[in-house]
């Protein structure tokens, strides 16, 4: 029986360490002697690893299986509740469907219909549109249709009601945010008010709750700029998301491009929420609160934020680019230990204005890619959601993806992730099957060999992240075409640090199944914003 894999040595590195252990002996060896030896070891130990005789770097899928899961529904922006065996997601346009497995899921709503059973009320509620939303609206929309966007909802134990917010838009930044109630997850949910208006001027400002928290005077210096709304610095009222704290506080999060990504808690027993005291030097605003990421109309939306007990961080998921196939639509995730901030990515930077580009901050987890087993290549993965099942403690993203086949059609996917040795997400490759990671590691035989490797860069764009082949070997090494590197797992775990181009990623190895059904060796790691994924066949 192949022995659970424990630090990697060659036999070079075994001898260096003999070496290490006399030297240690001598009463005249200092940290500086040791240092070197250190130095000395790790350089053995590197040319100690060598490349199989017969390596081949080429990219070859014959004999490995293709296929392509269906979801059964196409949910767009789609946020995941979690009620005893069942998984609900909630989409844009009105649409809902559930699941037992998080891979086949059962339509439940959809479209703007009055006899849709989980939002039909709201076709049948004038109120929910007087603001954004249709023809009639005090801001004339683009199309004169009806928009409703990106529910989220929780469950009130307390109350026993689950309550859902979500947003009404028409133009590119007149929105609205909104808050409905239902006894069920499956509807039907009633519309109990607004709270937050976005895209207004001087003359549609009566028409808003703003004159209710500020100054008329305050609001035409801080929310209007010449004859329009001041998008720069104010939020798009879209895309709320609620949470709780580690004190059981509740949280919206919510926003877009404009003015970023703003923070406000919520009087759960209420639903309402509480206006916080304006503190311009920490970035609060008494009626939008605390911006805490984005600004200056760039591109980040979709914020989601789950807290993370085990690790203690709060991780705050975006989405950066356009949402269309080609747009460059993809998932970013940033963390804190404090609810309110500062949010850093793994260079430890924040997205702000006048901090320099977004597009190099956050860890970048998914874009475009093309793996082994897909019939085609994922594009456009965004608006994600992210939770912990209660059952088994396992850690989902759950998000749209459309597809390279010259459509906009797009369905739910949801992957598990894994947290590194540093508590950074890495995101499993395949659709969740059930996988189970290995607590205390995996054999030797099982990790090493011939990885199909994606690297999902930082670009935001549409190219595709295509795979080129790596050779793991069981002494230590790491290589492809010109490429030379490391692989070293940690003792009694999954965690992997893997070393190549002057660059270092640590990340976790996983068995699961590919899309085909097919069982596979993966890894998942990151490094300096940047993920790579590997399977083993």
């Amino acid at each position: 029986m192949a022995k659970k894999f424990k630090k990697v040595l060659g036999a070079a590195a075994v001898a260096s360490m003999v070496f290490m252990l006399a030297a240690c002996g001598n009463s005249d060896s200092g940290d500086d002697a040791k240092t070197d030896e250190n130095k000395e070891t790790e350089t053995k130990d590197k040319e100690a690893a060598k490349p199989p005789e017969d390596a081949d770097y080429t990219v070859n899928y014959d004999g490995i299986k293709t296929a392509s899961i269906k979801a059964g529904v196409s949910v767009h922006d789609p946020s995941i509740l979690q009620v005893g065996d069942t998984y609900y997601i909630y989409g844009s346009h009105m649409s809902a469907a559930k699941s037992t497995d998080l891979r086949n899921w059962t339509k439940l709503g959809d479209g703007y219909d009055t006899n849709n059973p989980v939002y039909g009320t709201f076709m049948e509620n004038d109120h929910i549109f007087d603001f954004a939303g249709n023809m009639f609206s005090a801001i004339p929309t683009d199309n004169g249709g009806t928009h409703v966007w990106a529910p989220d909802i929780y469950y009130n134990e307390e109350k026993q009601l689950y309550y859902m917010y979500f947003c009404t838009s028409s133009t590119w930044n007149a929105s609205n945010l909104c808050y409905a109630t239902s006894k069920s997850p499956e509807g039907p949910f009633e519309w109990q008010g607004a709270f937050i208006y976005s895209g207004y001027n001087e003359n549609t400002l009566k028409n808003t709750d703003i004159l209710d928290y500020v100054s008329k005077e305050y609001a035409l210096e801080n929310y209007i700029s010449g004859v329009q709304y001041n998008f720069n610095e104010c939020p798009n009222a879209i895309d709320p998301t609620i949470f709780h704290d580690k004190d059981g506080r509740l949280w919206m999060v919510y926003g877009s491009w404009s003015g970023g990504i703003h923070l406000l808690e919520i009087d759960e027993n209420t639903g309402k929420l509480i206006r916080p005291e304006a503190d311009e030097e920490n970035g609060i605003d008494p009626y939008y609160g605390k911006r805490i990421l984005g600004g200056g109309h760039t591109s980040i939306e979709a914020p989601y934020i789950l807290y993370d007990e085990p690790s203690g961080y709060y991780y705050l998921y975006v989405s950066y680019g356009k949402l269309d196939r080609k747009g460059g639509y993809q998932i970013r995730v940033f963390r804190s230990d404090k609810v309110d901030g500062d949010y850093v990515d793994m260079n430890g930077n924040t997205p702000l204005i006048g901090k320099g580009n977004p597009a190099y901050m956050g860890l970048k987890l998914s874009g475009n890619y093309l793996l082994p087993s897909l019939e085609k290549a994922y594009m456009a993965t965004g608006h994600n959601s992210a939770f912990i099942d209660e059952k088994d403690g396992k850690r989902y993203i759950v998000y749209h993806t459309r597809f390279d086949d010259g459509s906009e059609y797009h369905e739910p996917r949801v992957h598990q992730y894994l947290l590194n040795e540093d508590a950074w997400p890495c995101m499993l490759p395949y659709a969740t099957d059930g996988e189970t990671v290995s607590e205390t590691g995996y054999a030797a035989d099982e990790v090493a060999g011939e990885y199909y490797v994606i690297n999902q860069g930082m670009g935001v764009d549409a190219k595709i992240a295509t795979p080129f082949k790596l050779i793991f070997t069981e002494d230590g090494g790491v290589f492809g075409n010109k490429i030379t590197g490391t692989w070293e797992a940690k003792d009694n775990s999954y965690y992997v640090t893997i070393k190549y181009d002057k660059n270092e990623y640590k990340g976790v190895f996983c068995a699961m199944n590919d899309e085909a059904g097919t069982a596979v060796m993966t890894f998942s790691a990151v490094g300096s914003n940047e993920s790579i994924w590997g399977v083993k066949y």
